[in-house]
């Protein structure tokens, strides 16, 4: 595969995910956040199972149980995530839910420094002003606070963000990383429709009515978008996946405008632009950094 096909893997990645922003808004008009999630993660570790079966026959040896607890906890954090960023919605748009989950990308590095004394890259620091101006843009630029749907979009971009930092220390050296999404999927599936079975009308008729938004965001923007950045970040730089995977942004906008009629003032645009720029800065300057430095 050239760097070319990788790369467009990774762009349809992303404007996978940036669907699925969508999928995920309307499917609450038939049926609550968790029941949503319960069902779409359900789909996502099924479509994949057949995949994680196959990696651990072709493992050298079988995970420990230190290794599976760190899989499960990841888990927590992807249902808490996906639970914040799906309520959110509920009183937040398509556009600023697509945009604001991206700074998970920047809240990485300050949780590195935070728990583990793990200091940035330089670049990190303008880029985060650069992001909280674009959060004010996106809120309207004037005194009104977010709304509350927003900051469970930040807290959800926090979840994920100590996901990030967690599945670096603690399972990346398994070579397993579909028996990690796998795992993961079935926490939050279990996790959400035991929950929505409590605080949330379960009714069949409302199931078959957002069958379409589940099935997507289960399969496409779940299990098969997660199988293209697999694949894709073999045959790419880190800076060149992170330019096409943060696309899942610039599509939520997109999509949200085609299919929910959503439109941004001019000054969302331009902390849509601050935001995205924030991104693309602490992911791409160290690697370009890198680059430059001679070999030892």
């Amino acid at each position: 595969m050239t760097r070319t096909q990788a790369n467009l893997l990774l762009l349809t990645a992303g404007a996978m995910w940036g669907m699925g922003f969508v999928a995920q808004s309307t499917a609450m008009d038939a049926i609550g956040p968790l029941l949503f999630i319960g069902l779409r993660f359900a789909i996502a570790g099924l479509s994949m199972l057949p995949f994680a079966l196959r990696e651990s026959r072709r493992a050298s040896e079988p995970l420990a149980g230190h290794q599976w607890r760190a899989f499960l906890m990841i888990g927590v954090l992807l249902f808490g995530g996906m639970t914040a960023q799906q309520v959110g919605l509920l009183t937040t748009t398509v556009t600023n839910s697509g945009f604001l989950t991206g700074l998970y990308v920047v809240m990485v590095p300050f949780f590195g420094v935070i728990l583990f004394r793990q200091w940035p890259h330089r670049i990190v620091w303008p880029a985060a002003l650069c992001a909280l101006l674009g959060i004010w843009l996106l809120s309207g630029g004037g005194a009104v606070a977010l709304h509350v749907g927003d900051w469970l979009t930040i807290l959800c971009a926090a979840l994920w963000a100590l996901q990030v930092i967690f599945i670096q220390r603690s399972a990346t050296g398994t070579g397993r990383p579909v028996t990690l999404a796998v795992t993961q999927f079935a926490v939050t599936a279990v996790i959400a429709l035991a929950l929505a079975f409590v605080f949330e009308p379960v009714d069949i008729a409302a199931i078959r009515s957002a069958a379409p938004e589940i099935v997507y965001a289960g399969i496409f923007s779940g299990g098969i978008a997660f199988t293209l950045q697999v694949i894709g970040q073999r045959y790419t730089t880190a800076s060149q996946a992170a330019i096409f995977l943060s696309t899942e942004a610039v599509f939520a906008a997109l999509f949200a405008a085609i299919f929910l009629s959503e439109r941004l003032p001019a000054a969302g645009l331009i902390g849509c632009v601050l935001i995205f720029s924030a991104i693309l800065l602490v992911e791409i300057v160290p690697a370009l950094r890198r680059q430059r430095q001679p070999a030892v």
